[in-house]
């Protein structure tokens, strides 16, 4: 642990450059609010802070800039819970407030919400869907021979298929294999539906069987991810090799993935640098946080920016945004 002048020293050190993006002088340091000691003593300070792995000089006689282990020590020791801005927060509200339709827009639309809150890119790990639970099942006759399987699910998506039947069926058996279905899967699993027992009437079982059969892989596929604000990540570093392989990893759905997860696992909610155990992300923070639907956890938002990200401001976006997103969500 830091005594208070160091602590003091390196928090106003990391705000500055947050703030600014350029190497931090012991004069700015002195002029900052909490500090209180002259530049001496500040340069004096900031050499045992560098010399202890805290701060780097990346040019002689140019000031200091925090490094991975500066920041990690500014995450967990000097930045507590930090409200959202009374604006920010509005715009918050704003949107789950107008939040409407198919989930999978909503959840691409939340990223450009989490992308203008941070100015970072933004990541949203959709719900597997797998874990969902069925909210009702409708069954409606498209032809003959041809219906329409309606699946609506507790994380707001609805799934669809075409079932073909082997002879053909009137109005009336298919609302019977309909209704037989809501009743025997509604606020279960989705692969309840091979467990369905008879009806009692053998036109209607046939219905159900058909589509029992063309629900097979329904709701199974692979995770979703939704990205925004790629373009932000230009801005943010000078070497345009860095922006190339960060965006190269922000395409790669399962590698997005895994990487959320991972953070997740480790009891982390934000990696810095290295602890991101990607090389490419070497010059980035990731904050991450999960999100749940009727109290089961669902998903993962997250914002990558950085090293230098305004991390009060990510942490208490992301807080909010992914409590909202799961009320929305479990709001169906």
């Amino acid at each position: 642990m830091l005594d208070q002048r160091k602590a003091s020293i390196l928090r106003a050190v990391v705000e500055e450059y947050i703030d600014s993006a350029q190497p931090v002088g012991s004069g700015h340091v002195a002029a900052a609010p909490g500090v209180e000691v002259s530049p001496a003593t500040v340069r004096n300070e900031m050499v045992l802070l560098e010399q202890e792995g805290y701060l780097i000089q990346p040019h002689t006689s140019a000031g200091r800039i925090p490094t991975d282990k500066g920041y990690r020590y500014f995450v967990d020791t000097l930045v507590g819970p930090a409200p959202l801005g009374q604006d920010a927060a509005q715009q918050v509200r704003s949107f789950f407030n107008k939040a409407h339709g198919e989930i999978e827009q909503m959840l691409s639309d939340t990223t450009r919400l989490l992308s203008d809150l941070t100015d970072s890119a933004a990541v949203v790990v959709g719900p597997a869907h797998e874990q969902a639970l069925v909210r009702s099942v409708q069954l409606v006759g498209l032809a003959p021979r041809v219906a329409l399987l309606v699946v609506i699910l507790s994380d707001g998506s609805v799934e669809k298929c075409t079932v073909d039947l082997d002879q053909d069926a009137d109005e009336v058996t298919i609302t019977r294999a309909g209704a037989h279905l809501d009743t025997h899967v509604r606020g279960r699993h989705l692969d309840e539906l091979a467990r369905i027992g008879s009806s009692g009437h053998a036109e209607a079982d046939a219905v159900v069987r058909a589509a029992i059969g063309a629900a097979t892989g329904v709701g199974s596929s692979d995770d979703q991810v939704f990205v925004g604000g790629t373009a932000r990540m230009a801005g943010a570093f000078e070497a345009v090799e860095t922006i190339r392989e960060v965006l190269g990893i922000l395409e790669q759905q399962l590698v997005v993935v895994t990487l959320l997860r991972d953070v997740l696992d480790r009891g982390l909610s934000v990696a810095i640098g290295s602890e991101t155990g990607m090389a490419p992300l070497a010059e980035c923070a990731l904050v991450v946080a999960p999100y749940g639907i009727e109290g089961e956890r669902a998903g993962t938002i997250g914002v990558l920016g950085p090293t230098r990200m305004n991390y009060p401001q990510a942490l208490a976006a992301v807080a909010v945004v992914s409590k909202r997103l799961g009320r929305r969500l479990s709001e169906g």
